[in-house]
């Protein structure tokens, strides 16, 4: 609990020194959340076992030609999820989360993929095994997402870690639909993150076993304190990578700033996936800013 609270405090002056910075650069604010269509989308979809490369995900999303064959589901799993990560990050701030919404952008997310299935919740005998136990019974999905909604909805001054954490597992402990429950669920994770003012996160392939333990613990135990913390360092972890362009930083890879720090490499890389450091991962690549000053006007080197 204690380590959570941390965490949430972090945030929270993280965040208030976003939105000092953040005025009249919403066109570099554009920018970055373009750039990070195809990073989010390559990540989600690894996640569920997609075998395109991030490379492969950018050229596809650019209508570039591969260098390989790719299935047509793989195609189409790349090119709906850039715009359903790209509708939200507009919608989330105009419309509140609610079913319709959550069917809408499931269509957009299956249109030619599964369109048997696509934009509706599983029904009658569409039973669907998740990991190691068979999911909520096709009959109780509606009720059991409503009142998901109505839980998270209710609990509007609570840590926003700890929201989001329990809505996404719980949501994925549903598993409403046939096909594309994880891509919607951190989908979700996004857009009530986007709806109550903080910025969206990226959950990485790379700890996809962490991810994975975190869905364990809640099955097991009814615990979320593994996805907390995925969420909550995600989510400095999005905030460094703002803060950095928006406060006009000189941005150096990890390496780089080890000769300058003359610390070793290894250490540094462990602070910033503890995100003790003000370190943010872009592209697979662990980059930081440093800054020559701070407001009090000392010498500083963010991190």
């Amino acid at each position: 609990m204690a380590k959570v609270l941390s965490i949430f405090n972090k945030i929270r002056f993280l965040r208030e020194r976003y939105c000092k910075v953040a005025v009249r650069k919403e066109s570099l604010l554009k920018l970055l959340g373009e750039a990070e269509v195809a990073e989010q989308v390559y990540n989600s979809n690894a996640i569920e076992n997609s075998t395109l490369t991030l490379e492969e995900t950018e050229k596809i999303l650019l209508q570039i030609d591969l260098d390989r064959y790719i299935s047509e589901r793989e195609l189409f799993e790349a090119k709906n999820l850039a715009r359903v990560v790209s509708y939200i990050h507009t919608k989330a701030k105009e419309q509140e989360l609610n079913l319709k919404m959550i069917l809408f952008l499931h269509k957009m997310l299956l249109t030619n993929i599964r369109d048997d299935v696509a934009g509706r919740f599983r029904n009658n005998d569409e039973w669907v095994r998740v990991a190691n136990h068979i999911a909520l019974d096709p009959n109780q999905v509606v009720e059991k997402l409503e009142e998901l909604l109505v839980q998270y909805y209710s609990t509007p001054n609570e840590n926003i870690i700890k929201r989001v954490a329990l809505q996404h597992l719980t949501f994925e402990h549903i598993h409403p639909f046939v096909d594309g429950n994880g891509r919607i669920g951190r989908v979700i994770n996004n857009y009530l993150l986007i709806r109550e003012g903080f910025v969206p996160i990226n959950i990485k392939f790379i700890d996809r076993k962490l991810y994975y333990d975190a869905f364990k613990e809640f099955d097991d135990k009814r615990k979320t304190s593994i996805m907390e913390g995925i969420i909550g360092k995600a989510i400095t972890n999005s905030y460094h990578k703002r803060l950095a362009y928006l406060e006009g930083m000189e941005i150096v890879t990890l390496a780089e700033y080890a000769k300058k720090k003359k610390e070793t490499h290894s250490n540094l890389i462990n602070k910033a996936h503890r995100q003790t450091i003000e370190a943010f991962s872009e592209k697979g690549v662990w980059k930081i800013g440093i800054s020559e000053f701070k407001t009090s006007g000392q010498p500083l080197i963010k991190g």
